[in-house]
């Protein structure tokens, strides 16, 4: 069950493997889910399926600028190229809300090198292009979409970068109900070390034999 308080989650891009894997996860701890997509039939197969696999979940599907509307939180889980083109269209709705940006700037053939946007992250620009009337928060860049979607235990850890600390709690609660430990991890401008660090850990699963390489936070307690 849900450890925070219970929210609607609009998942903007929700049919993709990142965006599904979040909303079982979220679904499962209790809160109600809304599927957004551009293509309304990818949106109904989408909620049917975690549905069936969660059942009782709340689940909806509705077209993004609908669901980014109806919620309390929004996350973006959409490849890069088409991150500012559906911030846009739903720039009105998310006035007053949170928006947790899942972007990571990866430029193929070279996803294993860094290559952050002239703003500086994708982070950085969501908030620029939003306003500061949308509390920005970047969070889960280093968390396979593949383990999102199964029922393990992911040992890895979420770096949560935001201009607002009551905003970044938030997301870390959400972190927990999805089964990992998120970190306050600073301003906006912070994100920048998190969407550098997937093409660290691309580099890490090619040459170092692994998969679904991750980071945790280690350290003694302050006294």
């Amino acid at each position: 069950m849900t450890t925070s308080t219970p929210e609607t989650i609009a998942i903007l891009g929700g049919t993709g493997d990142l965006g599904t894997g979040l909303a079982w996860r979220w679904a499962r701890a209790g809160h109600r889910i809304l599927i957004g997509s551009r293509t309304a039939e990818r949106a109904e197969e989408a909620a049917a399926k975690l549905r069936e696999r969660c059942p009782g979940a709340d689940v909806r599907a509705l077209d993004n600028v609908t669901a980014a509307r109806e919620a309390t939180v929004v996350a973006l889980t959409v490849p890069a190229a088409h991150q500012l083109d559906t911030l846009a269209t739903v720039r009105d709705a998310l006035q007053g809300k949170i928006l947790i940006d899942v972007t990571v700037p990866l430029v193929p053939p070279k996803v294993g090198t860094v290559q952050l946007p002239p703003e500086g992250s994708a982070g950085k620009r969501a908030q620029a292009l939003l306003g500061e009337g949308v509390d920005v928060v970047s969070a889960f860049q280093n968390i396979s979409a593949l383990l999102l979607q199964q029922d393990v235990q992911i040992q890895c850890d979420v770096l949560v970068s935001g201009n607002k600390k009551a905003a970044r709690e938030r997301v870390i609660a959400l972190a927990a109900d999805a089964g990992m430990r998120g970190w306050h991890a600073g301003p906006i401008e912070n994100a920048a070390a998190a969407e550098a660090l997937t093409s660290i850990l691309i580099q890490i699963n090619r040459s170092g034999g692994l998969s679904h390489a991750g980071i945790r936070i280690v350290g003694d307690a302050a006294h």
